[in-house]
């Protein structure tokens, strides 16, 4: 992620969850749940925010956090300390992860792909493979634009103030750069009416070659 990114997520840290408070109670809070199921052992949360996944993270797993902004790493520690969560937070660009390969039997992202412009996301997607076990699982959730007319041209009239405030679009399509990063979509899930998709990604095994450069 770029140093103007962090910026737009420092600047927007103290109100953060405020502006999200109506779409957690809508629509994110039981997701959240269905990222983290099943995940055992040591798990990556790769884009904490504020921590609004502390509730849903698996009881015995070992939990660390990364974000690039000091700002919402901040509000996710007093939420840690609320909680009482058993959570590692360390400030960190998904691109550049400083963790050992081979790190984490399980990756969950919320929201990270929109915020990461075109060009990043490749990078991010093999440095997120390159610290995942060969069995481990990533899941992936992010917006998608919808393709029911009048919902579609609500997501438009939206989309500029989520670029200002959030520096995100609805219309990354991290799927398309999953088989270049080394990468096999499992499952591709709409989780919130066809705006919202989960995808659970595992490492190609190894030997594979990938179809396409990065973009």
């Amino acid at each position: 992620m770029t140093v103007g990114k962090r910026d737009v997520y420092d600047r927007i840290a103290r109100l953060y969850d405020v502006l999200d408070l109506p779409f957690e109670r809508s629509r994110y809070a039981p997701l959240r749940r269905v990222l983290f199921e099943e995940l055992q052992g040591a798990v990556l949360d790769a884009g904490v925010g504020t921590g609004r996944n502390f509730p849903h993270y698996p009881s015995g797993a070992t939990v660390t956090g990364i974000d690039l902004s000091p700002a919402m790493l901040a509000r996710a520690r007093r939420r840690k300390d609320t909680l009482g969560t058993k959570v590692t937070l360390r400030e960190m660009d998904v691109m550049e992860l400083d963790f050992a390969d081979a790190s984490f039997d399980g990756i969950v992202s919320t929201f990270l792909f929109c915020v990461l412009d075109a060009r990043h996301q490749q990078p991010a997607l093999e440095e997120l493979r390159r610290v995942c076990r060969p069995t481990g699982t990533i899941r992936i959730l992010e917006y998608a634009i919808s393709e029911q007319p009048l919902r579609r041209f609500i997501m438009k009239l939206w989309a500029p103030w989520v670029r200002f405030a959030y520096g995100a679009e609805f219309d990354r399509n991290t799927e398309q750069y999953l088989d270049a990063a080394g990468l096999d979509l499992v499952e591709k899930t709409f989780v919130y009416e066809d705006i919202i998709t989960l995808l659970t990604v595992r490492r190609k095994p190894a030997g594979v070659a990938v179809e396409s450069p990065r973009l």
